[in-house]
Order: C-alpha cells, then sequence, then structure tokens
C-alpha cells in the first residue's frame, strides 16, 4: 500500500498533536488535509523548502520545525504527527503556479523520487499544497503532517 501522507492545518501544536490517534488521519478530526502518498515531510519536504527558498538543504534541516515529530500514535507506532517549517509554509503561501512548475522539475529528479518523478504531477501536487498553506496562512495556523506506515 505504501506509505500515506495527509499534510493538514492546525491552530498550534497541540491540536495537530491530537491528530496522531486518529487512525483514519486527520480529516477524521475536521482537520483541513491533502492527503497523499510517498512524499515525505523530512527529506523530500526539505529538499523542496531548499528548492523554493534557495536556503541551502543543511540550513533546511536545523530549523527545529523541519520534520519535528510531535507525536506518534498511542495505540501503535504506525502514524503520526510532525511539524513543517514556517519558511516552507509561507514559500509555498506566496509562490504562484508557475514558480511551483519550476521547482517541480529538479524536484522531480531527486534521488528520493529515483529521478523519474513525473515533474506535471508534482506541479499539481504543489498547486494544492500551496492552497492548503494560504487557507493556513489566512487562518493563522501552522502545517503539519499525519503519517502512516
Amino acid at each position: 500500500m505504501g506509505n500515506l501522507y495527509d499534510y493538514f492545518t492546525a491552530a498550534d501544536d497541540d491540536a495537530a498533536a491530537s491528530a496522531a490517534d486518529l487512525v483514519g488521519g486527520p480529516a477524521d478530526g475536521g482537520f483541513d488535509v491533502l492527503a497523499t502518498k510517498g512524499i515525505d515531510p523530512v527529506v523530500q519536504m526539505g529538499t523542496l523548502e531548499a528548492l523554493l527558498t534557495g536556503r541551502p538543504y543543511k540550513e533546511v534541516i536545523r530549523d527545529p520545525r523541519q520534520g519535528d515529530e510531535l507525536r506518534r500514535s498511542a495505540e501503535a507506532a504506525e502514524h503520526g504527527v510532525a511539524t513543517l517549517t514556517d519558511s516552507l509554509a509561507a514559500a509555498l503561501a506566496d509562490a504562484d503556479q508557475r514558480r511551483l512548475a519550476e521547482v517541480a522539475v529538479p524536484w522531480s529528479e531527486t534521488d528520493e523520487f529515483w529521478g523519474q518523478a513525473d515533474p506535471e504531477i508534482l506541479a499539481g501536487f504543489l498547486g494544492e499544497l500551496a492552497d492548503l498553506a494560504r487557507r493556513a496562512r489566512d487562518a493563522g495556523h501552522r502545517l503539519y503532517c499525519w503519517w502512516s506506515l
């Protein structure tokens, strides 16, 4: 089935952490969600942030919010919640579709996608993720990722 990742918005870390125990993911808790498979919140989102913002990857991964695991499920370690950086959220919210399509090309060629991802599909995903980031910004929320192995 593969790893599932639900990117979602929440008012704060405590609210986001509550999604860890939702077996069906944050949508079951009424969170604003973008579901995907195979795009992880640590390495792939770190690479995306480096490409989108121009920050060196080594700097991105030093951000304390970059993939910080807030909580794992109390019942099983098969799912949990991690943070996304505020700088990635801001860059996504500010990016237009043209910029997202430009970034999708080198992102698709990274090792994490085995250099074979379709940039058009990734650009579509980035457009949806940017929309989620804009809704988060408008609501005064942050971005998070619920993951299930």
